[in-house]
């Protein structure tokens, strides 16, 4: 396929609006969701603290006295 030499080929500024457009939401989308899995992370490990915690206090009001 051969272009006419007055033809433009390539993308229109139109396609690279769009595609620099949908990168930004792409971008957007991933930083949410990645926020979202790091709260996640982080409500998990305070959880894991915080029974922990009370395992250790538990431990020490009912051990065994010697």
């Amino acid at each position: 396929m051969e272009h006419k030499s007055g033809q433009r080929s390539g993308l229109s500024a139109f396609d690279g609006v769009l595609l620099v457009g949908g990168g930004l939401v792409v971008l957007f989308v991933l930083f949410k969701v990645l926020g979202v899995i790091a709260a996640i992370g982080w409500f998990v490990v305070k959880v894991a603290i915080a029974v922990a915690l009370v395992v250790f206090v538990a431990r020490l009001v009912f051990r065994k006295r010697s």
